[in-house]
């Protein structure tokens, strides 16, 4: 037994560092805040944003709203936080891609559809707020990662064709739209391509996409 000396040491709490009643210890707090994430890009994609409670996010994880606003502030600044935490690593993996990569439009689609299969509801969500008229999210979308995401692509096709790897007569823009169409699609259309037809997102369904597409590119795209 250790000394009540001692005992009384770990006990004792300064006031300038006692916790504020409900909130989280710090070795906790970064599982509450991934919690409270995981919540609201699961119930964001499902119901929409105007549609999904704090209230309801909260209850999720078996926290308070409070604690939702104390992490967050908002619930436009959580929905941000929610694309934010997958979209600037795939934004600083398309940067470091686009430098390194002896095939850079292979390497951008299996980054997307890497991501895609690994965060199965974004892609829904950013259909919702991002991509449809009147999206909470797409002017902040359109500033912050657009040109760093799909909008990088047309100029790694525009650096194809000078390489005489991309067919002379198609158009950057117009061949980056297509290529990303069959990237997202699949994943936005998931709920009703599984039963409809048929497709699988194990991993052997997602290996199996990731051979179409790049099949697709090379032998349709390539000069």
């Amino acid at each position: 037994m250790k000394p009540a000396s001692t005992r009384k040491l770990q006990t004792s709490t300064p006031p300038q560092t006692k916790r504020l009643r409900g909130r989280p210890a710090e070795k906790d707090a970064g599982a509450c805040r991934e919690g409270i994430l995981n919540s609201a890009e699961t119930l964001f994609a499902q119901q929409g944003f105007a549609a999904t409670s704090i209230r309801e996010i909260a209850g999720n994880v078996g926290v308070t709203p409070a604690m939702v606003h104390y992490y967050f502030g908002s619930k436009i600044q959580l929905l941000r936080n929610v694309l934010d935490r997958t979209l600037q690593p795939l934004a600083e993996a398309v940067a470091e891609m686009r430098e390194t990569a002896a095939d850079p439009v292979r390497g951008f689609t299996t980054l997307l559809i890497r991501m895609a299969s690994e965060h199965p509801n974004l892609l829904v969500l950013l259909t919702r707020e991002v991509i449809l008229p009147g999206g909470e999210l797409q002017a902040w979308f359109l500033e912050h990662f657009a040109p760093r995401l799909g909008g990088a692509l047309p100029g790694v096709l525009a650096v194809e064709q000078q390489r005489g790897r991309l067919h002379r007569d198609y158009q950057p823009h117009l061949a980056a739209m297509m290529i990303l169409s069959m990237c997202v699609f699949p994943f936005v259309a998931r709920s009703v391509a599984q039963r409809g037809l048929g497709m699988k997102y194990d991993e052997e369904g997602i290996s199996q996409l990731l051979l179409h597409v790049d099949t697709i590119v090379q032998r349709g795209f390539r000069s």
